[in-house]
């Protein structure tokens, strides 16, 4: 069963851009849409991913991106299980 998930990444080194890029790009088929913001003054960049996976995708995403060192990020989960589809 899918659950819709929000994961926020904060990425505070920017050297490890390509390794996030490709890292979400083999998700790509669960990835609902994402939003990049720099913040300049802080030198650090704000991804927030909304994602349509089963539970252990998201979890697997979500561990390999808090791996990436100079990387932090928290997953939201709706509280409704998806059940308009089928």
């Amino acid at each position: 069963m899918n659950r819709i998930a929000l994961i926020g990444i904060m990425v505070e080194d920017n050297a490890v851009s390509s390794e996030i890029n490709q890292l979400l790009h083999s998700y790509s088929p669960y990835i609902v849409g994402r939003m990049g913001l720099p913040h300049a003054r802080e030198d650090l960049s704000v991804i927030s991913i909304v994602v349509d996976a089963p539970g252990d995708v998201i979890s697997a995403l979500a561990g390999k991106l808090g791996r990436i060192k100079g990387v932090t990020s928290k997953t939201i989960y709706s509280r409704s299980d998806g059940g308009g589809r089928e």
